[in-house]
């Protein structure tokens, strides 16, 4: 029995992200390999869905880049995400942001939500 727990443990190589859900504005630390090289590239924008359930569970995050909107969908178990930041926490009333495509500069801007920390509690 023990065994298999230890087996379990060792391919269990998940990442630990902080919670976040659609609305919240995340920097996503994504490894890239160019050749031989690798670097890091900082994707930060705001998460306009996440669906899928357990290990299949994936986010989409939207950003504007030079005037144009860009979408870039994270599986969460990839093993090239190097880490997640919680940027800010919005504050929104549905599961998936798709009317944020028509929205352009402030009428696009999502509500910050406070979040009480364990520390101020």
């Amino acid at each position: 029995m023990d065994l298999i727990k230890i087996a379990e443990q060792a391919f269990a190589t998940k990442n630990e992200f902080p919670d976040f859900i659609p609305g919240d504005t995340v920097t996503v630390a994504y490894r890239i390999k160019e050749g031989n090289k690798e670097r890091i590239q900082q994707y930060r924008g705001v998460v306009i869905k996440i669906n899928g359930e357990g290990d299949k569970k994936r986010f989409t995050v939207r950003k504007i880049s030079d005037g144009i909107g860009v979408e870039r969908i994270f599986p969460m178990d990839s093993p090239f995400i190097d880490n997640i930041v919680v940027n800010k926490h919005g504050r929104v009333r549905r599961a998936k942001l798709y009317y944020l495509r028509k929205l352009t500069g402030k009428k696009a801007r999502i509500k910050e939500r406070r979040v009480v920390t364990k520390k101020e509690a």
